[in-house]
């Protein structure tokens, strides 16, 4: 199929898929008059794309482990670890916001909320 077919389909614009190709995330053949040709099964992949952006993975996240799930001998077992292993993420994110929320909080109200809060001994 074409690109605006698929674009059609995918609900993503051309300029995005052409984005996808160009960064690795999307591959078509060119056809002899220059146009991309994508094969059906790229729809599934690209609503894969959505759902794993959606879930907070990067475009180099998913174009990186995109190939391991392909060729994993357990896809849902190396889809799950994957899943782990962001949530490990999330919840170091989550304990330098909460400890970043607590320093700003304690700089709410002073002379000059820019230095240092200081600490009693």
């Amino acid at each position: 199929m074409r690109i605006g077919e698929l674009a059609a389909r995918t609900g993503l614009s051309k300029d995005t898929l052409r984005f996808y190709e160009k960064i690795g995330l999307l591959d078509g053949d060119r056809l002899p008059n220059g146009y991309r040709d994508f094969p059906p099964e790229t729809v599934v992949w690209l609503r894969y794309v959505r759902t794993a952006q959606a879930l907070g993975f990067t475009l180099a996240e998913i174009a990186r482990h995109g190939e391991e799930l392909r060729d994993a001998p357990d896809s849902a077992e190396a889809l799950s670890a994957l899943f782990e292993d962001k949530i490990r993420v999330i919840d170091a994110r989550m304990a330098e916001l909460t400890a970043l929320r607590a320093d700003l909080t304690s700089r709410v109200s002073t002379g000059c909320p820019l230095r240092a809060a200081e600490q009693t001994v």
